[in-house]
């Protein structure tokens, strides 16, 4: 008997997937909180925080700062681990394959720049928008684009600021 597991899709339909049908994709994602606004990339119907694959020979924290600087414009130092989660997900673009991935989320600091979306590649042309400094105290009415919701973690960190935790 194969083994399956379950996926998710962006819309939250479920998918029994072989084990030999997944991919593997270790992830960074950063958090950003200035000003009581969280940086957020919009995509597909809803925001994710700005993130993604890393690449072979980068160092998580690396993958953090690049991804914030190409999905948003922004640059971003010291991330500092928060937190690592884990999913199974069916990718509604590209190739349609299902991931396992390990997502790492980071705290990092703003340093300098201008929302843009000049960094997009090719596919994020296709489902991604103009990023936006999202207010914190709003996050229960958005829709998160990612098969983890970040949202408690976003407003843990915002609540630690505003203590001085």
């Amino acid at each position: 008997m194969n083994k399956t597991v379950v996926a998710r899709d962006i819309n939250g339909n479920t998918y029994d997937v072989p084990l030999n049908e997944l991919t593997w994709r270790p992830s960074a994602y950063a958090i950003v909180i200035r000003g009581g606004n969280v940086l957020l990339s919009k995509q597909f119907n809803g925001y994710d925080l700005p993130g993604g694959g890393i690449d072979f020979g980068e160092l998580p924290e690396e993958a953090a700062i690049r991804e914030a600087r190409e999905e948003t414009g922004i640059e971003i130092a010291s991330p500092e681990l928060l937190r690592c989660e884990t999913s199974f997900f069916k990718q509604n673009h590209k190739d349609g394959s299902v991931i396992q991935s390990l997502q790492l989320y980071y705290e990092c600091s703003f340093i300098a720049g201008e929302l843009s979306t000049e960094g997009f590649d090719e596919h994020e042309k296709e489902y991604a928008d103009m990023p936006e400094w999202f207010p914190v105290s709003k996050l229960d009415s958005v829709i998160v684009a990612n098969s983890y919701d970040w949202r408690s973690l976003v407003k843990r960190i915002a609540r630690d600021e505003n203590t001085g935790d």
